[in-house]
């Protein structure tokens, strides 16, 4: 079965989004932290990663992405470099700048805002997985 993380540490985000992949039999683990998060990416291999950007700080998503990407020969993340990630955030409607997937800045494979609407959200996971 297809495993996917979710790392968001608000949990009625994270029960939305589970209640969504879970309706599509996806596998779905929790972690409510960066560094929860990090380390259930060794422990649990996911197939696809779901991250909220504002969690520990503001900006603990990003950082959380720039771990994985991370593909130096030091990295404790290099294994899991290709995983899909998927950024689900409320930022942009608290801010008139405008986020998006960038290769060096904000290594992830979509962005999605909050809250999720299951119908797209679902369709990228597919997406991304088939990939």
């Amino acid at each position: 079965m297809t495993k996917i993380l979710i790392i968001d540490d608000d949990p009625d985000i994270a029960m939305a989004t589970r209640m969504a992949l879970e309706s599509a039999d996806y596998d779905v683990v929790e972690a409510r932290s960066s560094k929860e998060g990090l380390e259930r990416v060794v422990t649990e291999k996911p197939d696809l990663i779901v991250l909220d950007v504002m969690m520990d700080t503001a900006t603990a998503g990003f950082q959380t992405a720039l771990a994985l990407r991370n593909k130096e020969a030091d990295s404790a993340y290099k294994a899991y470099a290709d995983i899909p990630i998927i950024m689900l955030t409320a930022v942009h409607e608290t801010t008139t700048v405008r986020f998006g997937p960038d290769k060096d800045y904000l290594p992830v494979d979509a962005f999605i805002d909050k809250p999720i609407d299951p119908v797209p959200f679902l369709k990228k996971v597919k997406e991304l997985l088939a990939e």
